[in-house]
């Protein structure tokens, strides 16, 4: 809001559409269904409209961002092990 960037309020046990999924993690609609066919992503089918609920998709988030953190600090430590000249 400080940046004047426009926000959302989601109810906790709102459940999103797909679109909506993918708008808030920055990624594509295709990306969210693939991931919600390969089961990454728990979702149901309201008609042939797939719904995800909040809170599973902010579990998605939080463990995306768990093992980017992860892989970041191994590349960062095999960088000081192998003296990259990253100091």
């Amino acid at each position: 809001m400080a940046e004047g960037k426009a926000i959302s309020l989601i109810p906790s046990a709102s459940e999103l559409s797909t679109q909506q999924a993918a708008d808030l993690l920055n990624v594509s609609r295709p990306h969210i269904v693939k991931l919600l066919e390969q089961g990454v992503i728990p979702f149901k089918k309201a008609g042939s409209h797939r719904r995800i609920l909040l809170e599973d998709l902010m579990k998605y988030a939080g463990q995306l961002k768990e093992t980017r953190e992860q892989s970041f600090k191994f590349l960062a430590e095999q960088a000081q092990d192998l003296n990259l000249g990253y100091e």
